[in-house]
C-alpha cells in the first residue's frame, strides 16, 4: 500500500487508460496501417507508465519537507518507506523505462527515438530537484510531459508507417493528437498553478520560488483564472468550429457538459476561493475536465460511426 501512494497510481492508471484509449478508441478505428503490433503498444504504454511512476517517486524524495506541511498523511518516504528504497525503486523504474523504450525504438527501426526516454526521465529528475523551484518553468515543465505522453503516439505509431500515399491521413490524425496535447497542456498548467497556491505554505517554508510564493495567493489566483478564460474560449471556439461543421451534436452536448460547463465553474469558483480546501476543490475540478476531455476521443469516435 506505502508503495502504491508512492507512485501514485491512480495517475498511472489514468495516464494508461488515456494511451489505450487513443489507440482502441481512436486510431484502430481509421483505415490506416499502424507501425506497433498490440503487445509493441503495450510496451509503449508500460515504459511511459515507468518513467512517470519514477518521476512520482524521485518528487516525493525532494518533497518530504513540503508535504510535512501541506499534506502530512500523504509522506510516504521516511515513514513507510525508507529514503534509500525510495531511491532504489527510482532507479529500477527509470532503468525499466528507459531500457523497453530502447527496444522499442530498435523494433521500429527507430533507434534515435530512444533519446525521447532518456529525455523524459532528465526532465522529470530535474524538475523535482530544480526546476520545480522556478516560477512557472515546474509548471511548464509538467504540462509539457503530459502532453508528451500523448504526442509519444503519434511518434511510435503513425510516423513509422507513413509512406507517400497516406501521408495527408497520416497527417491529419496526428494533427487530431497534437490537438489534444494542447488541450491537455492546457488544463494541466492551470492546475499545476492551483497546486502551487494549495501547497503554498509548504513551498514558503522551504524557501521555494513557485508563482504564489513570489507573487501572492490572489494574484497567482487572477493568473490561473486568466488562462482558464483563454482556455474556455479556444475550447468553445474549437467546438463550435469542428464539431458543429460536422454535425456532431452528441459531441458539443458531451463537451459543453462535461468540458466547458465545469470550467466555466472554475472560473466562477476560482473568485471566491480563499482556503487550502477551496484550492484543492478546484484541482479536483480541472483533473475531471481533463479527464472527461481526453474520453471525448471516443465520444467522437461513436458519433462518427452512428452518424455515417
Amino acid at each position: 500500500m506505502k508503495f502504491l501512494k508512492l507512485i501514485r497510481y491512480q495517475n498511472l492508471l489514468m495516464l494508461a487508460f488515456m494511451q489505450l484509449l487513443f489507440r482502441y478508441a481512436f486510431l484502430k478505428q481509421q483505415d490506416v496501417p499502424l507501425a506497433l503490433a498490440d503487445w509493441q503498444y503495450g510496451l509503449l504504454v508500460l515504459s511511459t507508465v515507468l518513467l512517470a511512476a519514477a518521476g512520482y517517486v524521485i518528487n516525493n524524495i525532494y518533497d518530504v519537507g513540503t508535504d510535512s506541511i501541506n499534506k502530512p498523511n500523504d509522506v510516504v518516504v521516511g515513514k513507510g518507506i525508507s529514503e534509500t528504497a525510495a531511491y532504489n525503486i527510482y532507479i529500477g523504474l527509470n532503468v525499466s523505462g528507459v531500457a523497453i523504450g530502447f527496444i522499442l525504438s530498435n523494433i521500429i527501426q527507430r533507434p534515435t527515438f530512444a533519446s525521447l526516454f532518456i529525455l523524459i526521465a532528465s526532465l522529470l529528475y530535474f524538475y523535482a530537484t530544480t526546476l520545480k523551484q522556478i516560477m512557472i518553468v515546474g509548471n511548464f515543465i509538467v504540462a509539457l510531459l503530459l502532453a508528451v505522453s500523448v504526442l509519444i503516439i503519434g511518434v511510435f505509431d503513425l510516423f513509422p508507417a507513413t509512406t507517400h500515399e497516406n501521408q495527408a491521413q497520416m497527417a491529419s490524425l496526428f494533427s487530431i493528437l497534437t490537438d489534444y496535447a494542447l488541450f491537455a497542456f492546457m488544463i494541466n498548467f492551470i492546475r499545476e498553478i492551483v497546486k502551487d497556491i494549495e501547497d503554498v505554505n509548504g513551498d514558503y517554508n522551504m524557501g521555494m520560488n513557485t508563482l504564489p510564493v513570489a507573487i501572492g495567493v490572489n494574484r497567482a489566483a487572477k493568473i490561473a483564472l486568466g488562462f482558464a478564460i483563454v482556455a474556455f474560449i479556444l475550447l468553445a471556439l474549437y467546438s463550435n468550429t469542428y464539431f458543429m461543421q460536422n454535425k456532431l451534436y452528441i459531441t458539443i452536448f458531451y463537451a459543453f457538459a462535461t468540458v466547458l460547463a465545469p470550467l466555466l465553474y472554475f472560473i466562477v469558483k476560482i473568485f471566491s476561493a480563499k482556503t487550502q480546501k477551496d484550492f484543492q476543490h478546484l484541482s479536483t475540478i480541472l483533473k475531471l475536465i481533463l479527464f472527461f476531455g481526453i474520453l471525448s476521443i471516443l465520444v467522437i469516435a461513436l458519433n462518427i460511426k452512428y452518424n455515417a
